[in-house]
C-alpha cells in the first residue's frame, strides 16, 4: 500500500504577512508544496491530503487541481475552530483552530494507510521523502512511528530567530524527548544559541531537530481523539493554546513498547518564516534546478 502525504496548509502566516502557502517560488510559479509533492511522487507516495482553511479553498484548488490530475490522488480537508470540539468548550473570543495536532485529527476520515505529515512552507529535500517512504512502507506499524531529523545548522534563517524542536534520542536513535527551543540563531561568534530567561545557551551544530516531518500509522488517530477530547476543556482560559503534534508523540512514547525513530537526513532545509527569506528560497530552488535535482517545470 502506497503511503499518503498530509500537508498542513491552514496556517495564518502571521510572521510572514501573506499567504505564503500559495506563493510562487519556482520558475513557473511553483509553490514550495509543489516541490514536496514532486519529491513525494518520486518516492512512491500515492495520495496527498491538503489541510486548508475553507475560506481559501477555491483559490487553493485552482492552483493544484489541474496540475496534479493523473499524477497523484488528491483530497482536501478543512480545519476550522469547531471541528471535533463541543460548542461549550470554545471560549468567547477565540478565532484560530487548535494547532497542528488538531489539523491531523481533521484528516482522520480520509487516511487509512501509513502517512507522513509536513508543513506547507518548508522545503524538505528529496532525501527526506525517500527515507520517509521507505520507513512507511516497510517499518511503520502501530507501535513504531518516525521523525525525519534535520541537522540544526541546516535549518536556520538569516533574517531572524527560529523555533526548533531539538530531539533527544537513546542509543538506538529512538526519540526520548523533544525540547522546544525558541529564539534560535547564529550569534556574532558563529555559535548557534537559543535564548531562555535572559540566558543565551549554545546548541551543537549537528543537533537533530524536528521540522514537523512525521511518519505515522493510521492507528494514531485513536490516540489523537483521546488526547484532544480533553484539550479544549482544559484550556478554556488560554485563547492561544494549541494542540501540537509533539504532544501526541510525547504521549505515544510513554507507553511501553512504543517507539518513534529519529531518521537522520543531511538535506538542506529552507523555508519562508520571514518575508526576507523569499529571495533566498527562490535562489536555492534555481540552484537545485541548475544542478538537475529538479526539472525546470515540475508538472
Amino acid at each position: 500500500m502506497k503511503p499518503t502525504l498530509l500537508i498542513l496548509a491552514a496556517g495564518m502566516a502571521s510572521r510572514y504577512g501573506s499567504m505564503k502557502q500559495t506563493e510562487g517560488f519556482g520558475p513557473y510559479n511553483e509553490t514550495i508544496m509543489d516541490y514536496s509533492i514532486y519529491d513525494a511522487i518520486q518516492a512512491g507516495f500515492g495520495k496527498v491530503v491538503f489541510i486548508i482553511r475553507e475560506d481559501f479553498a477555491e483559490n487553493f484548488k485552482a492552483i493544484f487541481e489541474e496540475k496534479l490530475k493523473g499524477k497523484i490522488e488528491v483530497e482536501y480537508v478543512y480545519q476550522h475552530l469547531e471541528a471535533h470540539v463541543h460548542p461549550q468548550y470554545i471560549p468567547e473570543g477565540r478565532t484560530k483552530p487548535w494547532g497542528t495536532g488538531h489539523a491531523m485529527l481533521c484528516a482522520k476520515d480520509v487516511i487509512r494507510e501509513p502517512f507522513a505529515v509536513i508543513n506547507a512552507d518548508d522545503f524538505y529535500g528529496t532525501d527526506g521523502f525517500m527515507k520517509a517512504s521507505e520507513f512507511l512502507q516497510h517499518q511503520c506499524n502501530e507501535n513504531t512511528y518516525a521523525i525525519i531529523g534535520y541537522k540544526l545548522a541546516r535549518t536556520l534563517s538569516e533574517h531572524g530567530t527560529v523555533s526548533r524542536g531539538v530531539c533527544k534520542t537513546d542509543e538506538s536513535n529512538n526519540l526520548v524527548d523533544i525540547h522546544e527551543r525558541t529564539k534560535i540563531y547564529r550569534n556574532n561568534q558563529g555559535k548557534i544559541v537559543y535564548e531562555e530567561n535572559d540566558e543565551k545557551i549554545e546548541v551543537p551544530e549537528t543537533s537533530s531537530v524536528s521540522m514537523n516531518f512525521w511518519c505515522f500509522h493510521p492507528s494514531v488517530f485513536v490516540l489523537i481523539e483521546k488526547l484532544f477530547s480533553e484539550f479544549p476543556k482544559n484550556n478554556m482560559d488560554n485563547l492561544k493554546a494549541e494542540f501540537f503534534i509533539p504532544l501526541i508523540g510525547e504521549h505515544f512514547i510513554k507507553t511501553a513498547g512504543n517507539n518513534i525513530q529519529v531518521i537522520p537526513t543531511d538535506a538542506q532545509w529552507f523555508g519562508v518564516t520571514y518575508k526576507e527569506d523569499a529571495p533566498g528560497v527562490k535562489q536555492s530552488i534555481a540552484t537545485l534546478i541548475t544542478a538537475k535535482a529538479y526539472p525546470e517545470k515540475l508538472f
